[in-house]
């Protein structure tokens, strides 16, 4: 409840536009402490480039846990997983010819298109998230 007091009160904007907001934000942090260190390897021995990496990731879910958790009021498990891919892949291109100095090769770029193609399928049909009912066989059987 406290995500959605934030998103009432803080700033009138949609669920969606927050959502998709804090998780631009987190994968940006990730994308650093996954990639950063590759630029340092010769400086930064394994061990300092892990608890670097580890210092960089802690912004990364003070974002993406209230991004996931509001995105989960208005999307289904799967909508919010393909849209967090598609964004993670966003954030990684701008990152990887803006830092790394490489550009991605026509057969990324295909990729790419067909992961935002699988975000526009997965939020075509339906709004809002769907779940089991406690007595369906599914249900049943994940409680096991």
């Amino acid at each position: 409840m406290a995500c959605g007091v934030m998103v009432r009160y803080c700033c009138p904007m949609p669920p969606f536009l927050w959502t998709v907001l804090l998780l631009v934000c987190s994968n940006g942090f990730m994308t650093f402490a996954w990639y950063y260190h590759l630029n340092k390897k010769e400086q930064w021995p394994l061990l300092l480039a892990i608890g670097i990496s580890w210092l960089i990731a802690l912004p990364e879910y003070i974002l993406q846990v209230p991004g996931n958790r509001i995105g989960s009021a208005t999307m289904s498990l799967a909508q919010l997983k393909i849209l967090q891919e598609a964004i993670s892949l966003s954030v990684f291109s701008v990152y990887a010819i803006a830092v790394a100095r490489q550009s991605p090769r026509w057969q990324d770029l295909l990729a790419m298109l067909l992961i935002f193609a699988a975000v526009a399928i997965s939020f075509s049909g339906r709004v809002t998230p769907t779940t089991l009912p406690a007595d369906s066989k599914v249900a049943n059987d994940a409680s096991r």
